[in-house]
């Protein structure tokens, strides 16, 4: 496990995790997915992989994202790509956030990479959600 670069020491990757991918969906994201990544990799413990269909929608969900989480304590965590909105990459140390338009999400194909990692049932972030 790293360092959070944003992270609170009172809120689980796992809990931020899950109100990222909350964020994103209330800004109409789609293909949201978390992947639990302790076991395959060092550089976090969980990634949010979510769609987007064009730059602003991209920016929102970025901004929603980041509002949700420094509302959990979470510092500003290093973002990349939000100028052009194509593929955002948000890094909050043990968090590792990815916005993707459908075209470069396509292409680049996040999720057959990562395949050995643990998909986060939708149904465990989700109701995580309802008991804010």
């Amino acid at each position: 496990m790293r360092q959070g670069i944003g992270a609170s020491s009172h809120v689980s990757a796992r809990k931020a995790a899950y109100a990222a991918a909350n964020a994103a969906e209330d800004k109409k994201a789609f293909g949201t997915l978390i992947l639990d990544v302790k076991q395959v990799t060092v550089i976090a413990e969980y990634f949010v992989i979510t769609g987007a269909d064009n730059p602003n929608q991209v920016r929102a969900i970025v901004d929603s994202i980041g509002e949700s989480l420094t509302k959990l304590g979470y510092r500003q965590g290093i973002v990349q790509g939000k100028q052009e909105g194509r593929w955002v990459l948000l890094d909050y140390g043990d968090l590792i956030i990815h916005v993707l338009q459908d075209k470069e999400r396509s292409f680049y194909k996040l999720e057959q990479f990562w395949n050995h990692a643990l998909i986060v049932p939708e149904e465990e972030w989700r109701e995580e959600d309802l008991g804010k």
